[in-house]
């Protein structure tokens, strides 16, 4: 993508959304990894608001998933009511603001700012591993108790993987080697045969964020979860997609800088632990536990395949999509699941 000014954007979107309050400096604070960018917008009375640009997919997405993250925020009881940032509203709705000019277009939303505390360690303990899978099940299980209370989504898993399979007949994404454009077809349409035997249209959807490294979220002093930020991969989806992202956190290694998206991790021990700790909280069904393959192999295919070139900078999705033909994507038709099914009968 071209220069784009964003801190010109940013107050062109302030003066759209008409506060008094003056702009002093934006700072970039984005985490460098994705091409999504955010900024400190700090004003001259030395207070500061967030703001979050990106720039592919479709602007009502945008809009609609920061509607129910807001929704989301508004209504997520104790310990939970300051767990998402807000943002900022304008006559009673979610401010977003599309700058769309000179071959740019780009969206953008405000946050105000979230309080942290803790960011857990690099490779946590085993008493860390339990207690991180109690807390995932019951901020699930208040996630699912507010759904009345939040908007619907116009999303879903299967309707991802139909538009992915649209674009590749369309030939749509040259950046995919033509010869596996068949292969990639086939991997879409296991995922639909095998969700539906899992039982899809029986699962609750919920809203997650997927994207559980440490770096987004921290913790009390308890280890208890505190705050969540970074909602670049949030959706309203089966519990499930949560769950690839702690079998990374957990794993004996720990979180690494230089990463690649290999199933294995669901068969560590550690993972096990996290997932009885959680199953203990909020109890996973049989049919819920084998969708977690497909789970992954959604993950590979929308989000590093299909879209990886906007989540990852060059150098990381050049690699991941390489691997996704050549190792991921082949490893979910051979992977068991016993291991993982034996924690309901434990």
């Amino acid at each position: 993508m071209r220069y784009v000014d964003y801190t010109s954007i940013i107050n062109l979107a302030w003066s759209k959304f008409g506060s008094s309050k003056k702009i002093d400096k934006v700072e970039d604070i984005s985490a460098k990894v994705s091409t999504n960018h955010v900024f400190k917008v700090k004003f001259t009375s030395g207070k500061f608001i967030i703001a979050k640009l990106s720039h592919f997919g479709r602007h009502e997405y945008f809009k609609e998933d920061h509607i129910i993250i807001n929704a989301l925020a508004n209504n997520l009881l104790y310990p939970y009511e300051q767990f998402i940032a807000r943002s900022l509203i304008k006559k009673n709705e979610v401010f977003t603001y599309r700058y769309k000019r000179s071959g740019i277009d780009i969206w953008l939303v405000f946050y105000n700012p979230i309080r942290r505390k803790e960011t857990l360690p690099k490779i946590l303990t085993e008493a860390q591993v339990k207690n991180c899978g109690e807390q995932m099940g019951l901020l699930h299980l208040e996630c699912e108790d507010v759904l009345e209370e939040i908007p619907a989504s116009s999303k879903s898993m299967f309707s991802d993987i139909e538009d992915f399979k649209y674009e590749l007949r369309q030939g749509d994404h040259p950046r995919y080697f033509p010869d596996q454009v068949d292969y990639l077809l086939q991997q879409c349409d296991l995922f639909f045969q095998n969700a539906a035997k899992c039982g899809y249209d029986r699962f609750h959807r919920i809203p997650v964020f997927v994207d559980w490294n440490i770096g987004n979220f921290s913790v009390d002093e308890q280890n208890n979860f505190y705050a969540r930020w970074d909602y670049d991969w949030f959706r309203v989806s089966p519990r499930m997609m949560d769950f690839y992202f702690w079998s990374r956190v957990v794993r004996e290694e720990g979180d690494q800088t230089i990463f690649s998206y290999n199933i294995e991790t669901f068969l560590e021990d550690r993972f096990i632990l996290f997932l009885k700790s959680y199953h203990q909280t909020y109890p996973l069904s049989e049919g819920e536990l084998r969708f977690l393959p497909e789970c992954y192999r959604f993950f590979i295919l929308h989000y590093v395949t299909r879209l990886g070139q906007y989540f990852f900078l060059p150098h990381y999705a050049d690699r991941l999509k390489s691997e996704a033909i050549a190792t991921y994507l082949p490893s979910v038709d051979s992977f068991s699941i016993d291991k993982i099914l034996d924690i309901r009968t434990r």
